[in-house]
């Protein structure tokens, strides 16, 4: 069996001794390099060939963000970036290093000695050989990328009585660049409570949401138990709870994972179409397995609205193309689309 090219790019001395440790230690792999700067990374990437990179994010000279987009530009490769939760700075720069087109964050491990040891090497190899089979192309289509202002976008007013109520979100691997799109795309003012599942590191969760509220038009914060979803607010449920609507209100509960998920996007579209029958929206955008398809199915059977991305656009197929396989997608659409046909639905158009 072919081993997984590593290159691991890792500033610190003692973390770049601990990672090529976790890595060489994995039969999986062959780490080809183990470097101290993003420049020295790039200037290897032609000559090595890496399936996969593990990066950190504060580095001397070009940071993990910029190197990012290098990489992408120059040779696509897999790549999980390994940050510290340590502060907003460099959360900041890891979620934006996922928009830019890295495909995993995960905790920076501790020493061998700490008994959390075992379960974050396991992680990050887990990681690096799952992201290494993603197949990534240069950033060549219209992403929405940007680190600017968006422009804003107008909203036409909806049907207040009979039209759409909430839109459910369900994203994983690529989801939080695809959501800045999406979410872009809604524009300020948009009229709908939206109810979103992104897989995601448990540790990294507050961060996510609020860099998610600093680089998209809506409010970002996570579940509580008993709140009415708000318009134009974004609700993502806590660290291993599953999210439903139930009577309306946001309820949070502790069944077990859904196919490994908990929280399951599954769960909550299935919840949003027992509460709201065809007046709910069903979103499933990138990522590994199958999270949202049964969901999906659920609201397509109730008559609600059901979105896919299009493969054209998804950094993994494999949600998307699960939900289209149970018959259960009304529209695939490419991902600049989805945020301005979310306007239109809601405005009360239906084709």
């Amino acid at each position: 069996m072919k081993k997984i090219k590593v290159l691991i790019v890792e500033d610190s001395l003692v973390v770049r001794e601990l990672l090529k440790h976790i890595i060489g230690s994995d039969s999986r792999f062959d780490l080809v390099a183990a470097v101290e700067s993003a420049e020295e990374g790039l200037g290897l990437l032609d000559s090595l060939q890496p399936d996969v990179i593990s990066l950190d994010i504060r580095l001397p000279g070009m940071n993990g963000l910029d190197a990012t987009l290098q990489i992408m530009a120059r040779r696509p490769t897999p790549i999980v970036v390994v940050a510290a939760n340590v502060d907003d700075d460099e959360l900041n720069i890891a979620m934006n290093a996922l928009r830019a087109g890295a495909l995993a964050v995960v905790e920076k491990p501790v020493g061998v000695t700490n008994v959390a040891f075992e379960g974050m090497a396991s992680r990050l190899c887990t990681q690096l050989a799952i992201m290494s089979q993603v197949r990534v192309v240069r950033q060549g289509i219209n992403r929405g990328l940007s680190f600017g202002t968006a422009e804003p976008v107008e909203v036409r007013p909806r049907r207040p009585a009979d039209g759409y109520a909430m839109v459910g979100i369900v994203s994983s691997t690529g989801g939080p660049q695809a959501l800045t799109q999406v979410l872009g795309g809604m524009g300020p003012g948009f009229p709908l409570p939206v109810l979103l599942v992104q897989h995601i590191t448990a540790s990294f969760l507050e961060g996510f949401v609020s860099w998610l509220a600093g680089v998209t038009p809506f409010a970002v914060k996570i579940a509580a138990a008993g709140e009415v979803p708000a318009p134009g607010t974004v609700y993502v449920p806590p660290v291993d709870r599953h999210m439903v609507l139930k009577d309306g209100r946001l309820a949070l509960v502790d069944d077990p994972p859904v196919q490994s998920q908990r929280p399951s996007g599954s769960v909550l579209l299935a919840s949003m179409a027992r509460d709201l029958g065809r007046r709910a929206i069903g979103v499933v955008l990138t990522g590994m397995g199958s999270d949202g398809a049964d969901g999906m199915a659920a609201l397509h059977k109730a008559g609600a609205h059901t979105i896919a991305e299009h493969e054209s656009t998804c950094v993994v197929y494999g949600m998307p193309a699960a939900a289209a396989k149970l018959g259960a997608v009304k529209e695939m659409l490419p991902l600049p689309d989805i945020g301005p046909r979310l306007i239109r639905l809601v405005s009360g158009e239906k084709s």
